[in-house]
């Protein structure tokens, strides 16, 4: 009975790290894209020929807008890594991944090929006379969400290969009947190993679960052998 236990349990030991761990991943990766959003990714300097240059600051939310959107929408798979199992968690984890590769995209061109004039000054929302004077990148942000990233994608990959746990309501939703059935034969019908409740229902069947069934036939037997036919009641 322990031996079979065992093998029932340990799929499940083995799910609950890989969720905790992918919890975990999602967690750092929604919190690493929160804060690019709202931090500075590039800096752009403009004038426009009647005063004094001015700074404008864009931050990760100007930027890379998706990236809010994106960290709201990992919190949310954390939520729904508890709710799904089976091919809904392996589709889960295909939507995880996509939106690591969505978050990077921006971090990736912004590292790779800096911010272009055009660009930062349509998204300072300069004047029409303003021109840029000089744009300035900070890598900072962008590394930042590199690292949510690849956490996201490594949490896709720990829902994606969550060992399946056969499904069925614990023993505490049998009936008594149930309950009194699976106390004779060791284990309840998830597997589960035998509980007092189950032994008291056992006895109020008049069953008596500690007694193993081939022993007492053996008893039976010898009960058999030593009464004359006919005089056992």
């Amino acid at each position: 009975m322990s031996d079979a236990s065992e093998t029932v349990r340990e799929p499940a030991r083995a799910g609950r790290r890989r969720s905790m761990i992918a919890v975990l991943l999602l967690a750092v990766a929604a919190v690493c894209l929160w804060g690019a959003s709202r931090m500075t990714w590039v800096e752009v300097t403009s004038s426009d020929g009647l005063g004094e240059a001015r700074t404008a600051a864009l931050v990760g939310g100007t930027w890379a807008a998706a990236l809010t959107p994106l960290a709201l929408t990992l919190v949310a798979a954390i939520a729904a890594s508890f709710a799904v199992k089976g091919w809904a968690l392996r589709v889960l984890g295909v939507l995880v991944a996509v939106v690591a590769v969505a978050a990077a995209v921006p971090a990736v061109r912004l590292i790779v090929s800096g911010a272009s004039d055009d660009e930062a000054g349509r998204l300072a929302e300069l004047p029409g006379r303003a021109e840029v004077q000089s744009v300035s990148v900070h890598a900072g942000p962008a590394v930042l969400v590199l690292i949510g990233a690849l956490a996201a994608l490594v949490a896709a990959v720990e829902l994606v290969r969550r060992p399946r746990v056969r499904a069925g309501l614990s023993s505490k939703y049998d009936s008594p009947g149930a309950r009194r059935d699976a106390a004779k034969t060791g284990a309840d019908s998830a597997g589960e190993p035998v509980t007092q409740r189950m032994l008291w229902d056992a006895l109020d069947a008049g069953e008596d679960p500690t007694v193993d069934d081939r022993k007492a036939e053996a008893v039976d037997q010898v009960d058999d052998d030593d009464q004359d036919p006919g005089t056992r009641t």
